[in-house]
């Protein structure tokens, strides 16, 4: 769900979501227990910009460098010393079965999630019923209403998968929604932090992400989101 855009096309509907995959990144590196411990100027490998100007922000004193490829290329430059770390979702590398190459993992808090991930969604079209009664049975409800409320907090902001912005909404131990959101400038040098609390119900839920993304859009100001567009 974290590829798919905001505006899905003129008849289609994500009526349902599996359930969520662990949420969190892994590092990944032959030299170091965890970011923290990277000598400074050490390269970390990521395409990601919501990771790579998390990881500037809390350790400027690390480089970063666009990294492509899978998950297998990706490891086997990280062999042949291309890079020091790398960061990949957990997710992806549960579901490949290939947790063995983890080095960490890291917590919500070091590294903001990107918007829905770890989550799978079945998309269908607005007028198959028989289709809908179908997957309807495969929805997971609690992670349907996160993904939602993620996505209002990135359709607020009008991002993309190019933007640096981090989300993340779960059901605390009182039952209610709790989500945190951010968005950075691609260097590290500023990151802006909001988190909202309230019923885990669809409206409340989706009106608490909007308003945290108005929040951080103000708290910005127009010319932010001009200089992301620059460096893309």
């Amino acid at each position: 769900m974290k590829d798919v855009p905001t505006y899905l096309p003129n008849g289609t509907i994500l009526p349902c979501n599996l359930p969520r995959e662990d949420v969190r990144d892994a590092f990944i590196s032959l030299s170091a227990a965890s970011l923290g411990e990277l000598p400074a100027g050490s390269v970390v490998g990521s395409a990601s910009l919501r990771r790579q100007s998390q990881i500037l922000y809390r350790y400027p004193s690390l480089k970063v460098e666009n990294f492509r490829g899978n998950v297998q290329t990706r490891l086997k430059k990280l062999s042949e010393g291309k890079v020091q770390a790398t960061l990949l979702a957990l997710a992806g590398l549960k579901r490949l079965n290939m947790t063995n190459n983890v080095t960490a993992i890291l917590s919500i808090e070091e590294m903001l999630p990107a918007i829905a991930q770890g989550a799978i969604g079945i998309a269908c079209r607005t007028n198959d019923d028989k289709m809908a009664n179908y997957i309807a049975s495969l929805n997971h409800e609690e992670t349907r209403l996160a993904v939602t409320c993620e996505r209002a907090f990135l359709e607020t902001l009008d991002g993309s998968c190019r933007t640096p912005i981090a989300g993340y909404a779960y059901r605390d131990e009182d039952g209610n929604c709790v989500f945190r959101g951010l968005v950075a400038s691609p260097d590290g040098t500023q990151v802006l932090e909001t988190s909202r609390k309230g019923p885990y119900v669809l409206e409340d839920m989706v009106l608490l992400a909007k308003d945290a993304g108005e929040e951080l859009r103000k708290r910005a100001g127009p010319g932010f989101f001009d200089f992301i567009k620059t460096l893309k």
